[in-house]
């Protein structure tokens, strides 16, 4: 009797254990999902994929990009050292996917398809302008007037850091100065490919002669390190912060102020709003573009900033703004860096790179940024951190898409409009600059 009675209390215990299995399971997520479940879904897209039959268009490619960008964030942001220096998610979500690509795992049609949703499909602009809108319109008015001009202080400081550091380390491993600031520093700072490298190589064609294409090759191997760089440093930052309370804002820019978050239910009626006012502001960005001598992101910045300080946009399309930039945060930066991975990273550019001195003279670049920003930043009030991040880091990486990498890795998306100025205003300088010291060169 009593030797049934234990068997069936051993039974009963084995039956708890595994339903607490099962619990435990069921309660870890994914995007917001049950494990299993989400699991399932990858196996329908990876079989899809596989087979060919995939749906064509912005289905297929946003559904690749959210099953494997989750997948990889989920993983990046659970592995030890990754996630504690790497940037976690971030980084192994751009080059998980570059390197699918670079090894032939992600079928060519796959990354054809992405590719073009990212660039002619205009995925990243959609998604930069509901975070530059949505986030400039919910801060609060004083703090864009406080800011004002006094933000470009820490990006001179983040360009003089970056070329002093540079030409002291790029001497000492072997580099000569012109080499040093103008082929590494100066790409590594101009805003990314479109903005910075490629009008840079027209640039440096026209002052010293040779093909265009001869200098993107120089140029587009700098700026790939120097983005890994940017975001490396972008994790480490964050930690830094949460060592030292006293050099963050924890995602506010400015000492003094601090946001005025009003609680507000979510309402779909006001997202679509918020939708329509991104789209309307991102429009209205390139349509001036036609006609002013900056770069749509920088115009659109400008005057949403200027609509929030003259309080012209009514209550409900702010609120809606800031709800759809929280949805699309939220929901969509991982496929977003799948999708910077699969497009704009060329993973056997970086490792052509890799020789000694060239990653340590990128190194400086990135590293005097950072130093430069953040010392200048924090001369004018603002917290160093996030002077080091937005007007440093954001001028270090790839321009937009090194935008939503960095503050993904420091855990400040809410930075993007101060990121999107130095990314475009702060690349428009590097501009100007290459073509005043490549004179002194010669």
């Amino acid at each position: 009797m009593e030797q049934a009675v234990e068997n069936v209390e051993t039974n009963r215990s084995a039956k708890e254990q595994k339903a607490v299995q099962v619990s435990s399971l069921s309660d870890h997520k994914i995007f917001n999902i049950p494990v299993v479940w989400f699991t399932v879904f990858a196996a329908i897209t990876l079989l899809s994929m596989y087979t060919g039959n995939l749906p064509g268009g912005m289905i297929g490619s946003l559904l690749v990009m959210i099953v494997l960008g989750e997948a990889f964030g989920w993983i990046g942001d659970r592995l030890p050292l990754v996630k504690t220096f790497l940037g976690g998610g971030a980084i192994v979500a751009i080059f998980g996917s570059a390197y699918m690509v670079y090894s032939g795992i992600l079928p060519e049609n796959i990354t054809e398809s992405v590719t073009v949703f990212m660039t002619d499909g205009g995925f990243l602009d959609f998604y930069i302008a509901a975070l530059i809108t949505g986030s400039i319109l919910g801060m609060n008015s004083k703090i864009l007037v406080k800011v004002g001009v006094r933000y470009f202080l820490p990006i001179t400081g983040a360009v003089i850091g970056a070329v002093l550091i540079t030409g002291i380390v790029g001497l000492m491993v072997g580099f000569t100065l012109q080499d040093a600031v103008l082929v590494i520093a100066m790409p590594i700072m101009g805003g990314g490919m479109g903005a910075g490298a490629v009008p840079m190589s027209q640039i440096y064609s026209e002052l010293l002669g040779n093909e265009p294409s001869y200098y993107i090759s120089m140029l587009v191997p700098a700026l790939a390190l120097g983005n890994v760089f940017a975001i490396v440093f972008a994790s480490i930052l964050d930690r830094i912060g949460k060592r030292f309370p006293s050099l963050t804002g924890n995602g506010q820019l400015i000492q003094g102020f601090k946001y005025e978050k009003t609680e507000s239910k979510y309402n779909i009626g006001k997202m679509g709003a918020g939708l329509l006012a991104g789209l309307t502001f991102f429009t209205l960005g390139n349509l001036l573009g036609d006609f002013l001598p900056l770069h749509p992101y920088a115009i659109m910045i400008i005057l949403v900033a200027a609509a929030k300080i003259a309080n012209l946009i009514p209550k409900s399309v702010v609120e809606g703004a800031s709800q759809w930039y929280q949805f699309v945060a939220s929901n969509w930066t991982f496929a977003l860096l799948f999708g910077i991975g699969v497009a704009y990273t060329d993973l056997n550019t970086v490792l052509q790179a890799l020789s000694l001195q060239y990653i340590l003279t990128v190194f400086a670049v990135v590293l005097g940024a950072i130093l430069g920003a953040g010392l200048l930043g924090k001369l004018v009030g603002f917290y160093p951190i996030e002077a080091a991040i937005t007007a440093g880091l954001c001028m270090a990486n790839m321009g937009g898409t090194g935008d939503v990498a960095v503050l993904s890795a420091s855990k400040r998306m809410e930075l993007m409009p101060f990121a999107q100025i130095s990314s475009r205003l702060g690349g428009a300088l590097i501009l100007l600059l290459s073509g005043l010291l490549i004179p002194l060169f010669l």
